[in-house]
């Protein structure tokens, strides 16, 4: 699937953060279809058993992945919220150090709320883990007061990736 555009990363997010040492640091695409996917990789420092990542950071890329669904569907970053609930299924072991696909997109949106249908797959294309998350839409400034939202998320790098496949 082509990619329209690169989605900006933050500072210190554990999934985008390019200034996080402990984070997944990955990148995040708008698609030609309205969703959004990345290719990334967990660490082992990202590990519950050896060779397994842990639940809840699983959890997390699928949150992410959520409201920059929402992102893509609007050309920018300008809507934020945060989760009200989240419902992941853990469907195959999910390993660090291995490539992954992850890919989201908005299936509802009411105006102040929205949910979010995510997913994180192998190569194969095989679901490792699914997510059906719900969030509420939020002035960045109810969110966190003082947050200034383009210095958060400040980093915009072309990597060069222009179609994923999914």
């Amino acid at each position: 699937m082509k990619v329209i555009k690169k989605q900006r990363n933050s500072r210190m997010c554990i999934m985008c953060g390019l200034d996080n040492p402990y984070g997944v640091k990955a990148p995040f695409y708008t698609m030609e279809d309205g969703s959004v996917a990345t290719i990334f990789s967990y660490r082992e420092q990202h590990q519950s058993y050896p060779g397994r990542v842990h639940g809840g950071l699983i959890t997390a890329m699928l949150d992410e992945m959520g409201l920059r669904a929402l992102w893509a569907c609007e050309g920018e970053e300008k809507t934020y919220g945060v989760t009200i609930s989240l419902e992941t299924k853990y469907r195959k072991p999910v390993p660090y150090d291995v490539e992954l696909i992850g890919c989201g997109k908005i299936i509802k949106d009411t105006g102040n709320f929205l949910t979010a249908d995510t997913k994180i797959l192998n190569k194969d294309g095989q679901a490792l883990a699914t997510g059906i998350i719900k969030y509420i839409k939020l002035d960045p400034q109810k969110i966190q007061p003082g947050v200034i939202t383009h210095e958060e998320m400040c980093y915009l790098i072309d990597d060069g990736v222009k179609n994923i496949d999914i």
